[in-house]
């Protein structure tokens, strides 16, 4: 099958001609960490998806370990010292605003910014042996990225606050029963599985799919605008406070 591809040294987005593009983060010395670099990349390939009028699927997918594990530690405290301005919440607008189906196939832990960027995805897969979290309140700052109301498409405000506070990781496997993934299976079934569902959407017309999805994203998109500026001025409280600097530094999980 034809396959053309786009290629950044940590980011690879290829299509087939089906019409299905895979694009793979593979920065395995950094853990695939939202790195300015990172970011950088993952945008230029999302834009390029985008832009794509003859995708019909776009599907998300890690290393085997590391689906994504938010910010690195470098870029935290340059935030918190004002040093850089955040640009990772460009990502989740850019998910959400793909206008064809995305499924987000989390093989490895998503942690933080990680688990934002998997669930901006209209179809998403966790592994069993993987661990989930919203890590933010561990050093000391409210959750961004649109988190705050992203989780709740995939599980009930309940559970959603309850991992946001405690900054709890879970196994996958602890995660069934108690959210709306779409499937939690065996690390290696995952991205077979992923592949297996765009191999069935890609079956359709692209104008269908895109109607379709423009119509069952419009709440999500919309909640996202309204949490995005709700976030900011949490973030803006937050990080203003003078301990958060030794929070970030004594907490971050390498």
């Amino acid at each position: 099958m034809h396959k053309s591809s786009t290629k950044t040294s940590l980011i690879s987005l290829s299509k087939e001609s089906s019409g299905i593009s895979t694009l793979i983060m593979n920065d395995r010395a950094c853990k695939n960490a939202l790195t300015p670099q990172f970011v950088e990349e993952l945008i230029v390939c999302l834009n390029v998806a985008k832009a794509d009028n003859t995708l019909k699927v776009l599907v998300l997918a890690g290393t085997e370990d590391i689906f994504c594990s938010g910010a690195d530690l470098d870029t935290l405290i340059k935030l918190c010292k004002r040093e850089l301005q955040p640009v990772d919440i460009i990502l989740s607008k850019l998910i959400l605003d793909i206008p064809v189906p995305v499924i987000s196939a989390m093989q490895g832990h998503a942690i933080g910014g990680g688990l934002a960027i998997g669930l901006c995805a209209d179809v998403s897969i966790l592994a069993e042996e993987s661990r989930y979290g919203c890590s933010f309140m561990n050093m000391g700052f409210t959750p961004g990225m649109g988190i705050t109301k992203l989780m709740e498409h995939y599980m009930s405000p309940a559970i959603a606050q309850e991992m946001q506070y405690t900054g709890n990781y879970y196994l996958g496997r602890e995660l069934k029963g108690k959210t709306n993934f779409n499937y939690i299976l065996p690390k290696l079934e995952v991205l077979e599985k992923a592949n297996s569902i765009a191999e069935a959407m890609a079956e359709k017309p692209r104008k269908a799919l895109s109607v379709l999805k423009r119509y069952q994203s419009m709440h999500r998109r919309k909640m996202f605008e309204e949490t995005y500026s709700i976030e900011t001025m949490m973030h803006e409280l937050t990080f203003n406070e003078e301990e958060i600097l030794k929070i970030i530094q004594e907490n971050y999980v390498r």
